[in-house]
């Protein structure tokens, strides 16, 4: 059997780095299972989730034309209908759901402003629905700028601003 994207295929992971997990396919070819693709929750460390030696069923995501292999075990997992997740969430671990699939009461939380340090929680951070990688990533990206916008304003005051009380 070839690798092509889109095969489901078996291997062995060979290596763990921060960013992911090395996977030795059939025809000694190797490819990377990135932190992102390795499961449905967040991963801060991929050593929590795989190790070297084990056997795992990937699915090809990519293919390049100097051959480097992108795989996926996250995208194996079977998706939950959209009418389990979002209507009833305090109750989705109740009938065996995964767990960090627990999803947050709706309180008196603003969603677009995290508290204390939201950014280095556990898997429970997003939990206002399954967002993809690029939403997390201009989420976080927009809640910086936020917090960079508001110390260099008690910053600027600090020293009387740039230029913006100048006399002539």
């Amino acid at each position: 059997m070839s690798i092509e994207v889109g095969a489901i295929v078996e291997g062995v992971v060979t290596g763990i780095t921060k960013f992911g997990a090395f996977v030795e396919l059939e025809g000694h070819k190797v490819g990377l299972i990135h932190i992102s693709e390795v499961a449905d929750v967040y991963v801060n460390d991929v050593n929590d989730f795989l190790k070297v030696g084990q056997k795992v069923k990937v699915k090809v995501l990519t293919i390049d034309e100097r051959g480097k292999i992108g795989l996926s075990i996250k995208r194996l997992q079977p998706k939950k209908p959209e009418a389990q997740r979002a209507p009833h969430a305090p109750h989705a671990n109740a009938n065996g759901g995964a767990p960090g699939h627990y999803q947050k009461p709706q309180g008196n939380q603003n969603p677009h402003r995290p508290q204390g340090n939201d950014f280095h929680r556990a898997p429970t951070r997003f939990s206002n629905g399954p967002l993809s990688f690029e939403d997390k990533l201009s989420k976080f990206l927009k809640d910086s700028d936020e917090r960079l916008t508001d110390l260099r304003r008690k910053t600027d005051s600090k020293r009387g601003g740039r230029g913006a009380r100048r006399s002539s």
